[in-house]
């Protein structure tokens, strides 16, 4: 069984859609492995996205991030990374599927709900950022 990470953001935290995603997530037959609810600083968050360090977008995805608590998901299933990437939905809200997380939960690119793992050789880093054994 594969593993993935589902980080909701602190913009779905504070809307109170923790529940609803997490039910989203359950309902398409992943099962929830960890979970865990932290108020990242602006250093745990710079260092969660580095791989965005060099972006123009960086410092205010920073600051998004580390303006309230967010809740790591630990998930497991077959194709556990895609499956969770589909169910996502693209980045940008407006654009993505209906039905999608992002596309329920999201109003835009920096605030749209959710961060899922990808590409593949990040998962075992973003879940070892939150849980201690991936």
């Amino acid at each position: 069984m594969e593993q993935s990470l589902l980080v909701i953001k602190p913009d779905a935290v504070k809307e109170g859609h923790i529940g609803e995603i997490i039910t989203t997530v359950e309902k398409s037959g992943l099962k929830i492995t960890g979970l865990v609810m932290r108020h990242l600083s602006s250093s745990e968050a710079e260092r969660f996205y580095s791989v965005h360090k060099d972006k123009e977008f960086f410092a205010g995805l920073v600051e998004f991030i580390s303006s309230g608590p967010v809740v790591a998901v630990r998930v497991a299933g077959e194709n556990a990374r895609l499956r969770l990437r589909q169910l996502v939905g693209d980045t940008d809200p407006a654009k993505a599927k209906p039905g999608t997380i992002r596309a329920r939960f999201g109003s835009s690119v920096r605030m749209n709900a959710v961060h899922a793992s990808n590409p593949a050789e990040d998962v075992a880093a973003e879940l070892s950022f939150f849980f201690e054994k991936p």
